[in-house]
């Protein structure tokens, strides 16, 4: 679990920095958008046929997913 949150933190960081702008979010926020991102890549991997069962996703899916969920996050907060 510990090792998880620290993937997830490392993922969040680098997707931030890889997205330009300034997001605003914090380093909690940043550790919940990298595990997010991880199970974003994870399920739309298993879904697409890239992922087997039980297959995490690697570690530049995670971060891919994690970009795609700043976009996300942007486009909702400039709406809002």
């Amino acid at each position: 679990m510990i090792w998880t949150l620290f993937i997830g933190f490392v993922v969040g960081l680098v997707a931030r920095f890889l997205k330009p702008g300034n997001d605003g979010m914090g380093i909690i926020l940043t550790t919940v958008l990298g595990i997010a991102g991880s199970a974003v890549a994870s399920y739309g991997g298993k879904a697409l046929g890239l992922y087997q069962p039980g297959e995490p996703a690697g570690f530049i899916g995670a971060l891919v997913g994690a970009v795609l969920l700043l976009f996300v996050v942007g486009a909702i907060r400039k709406r809002g």
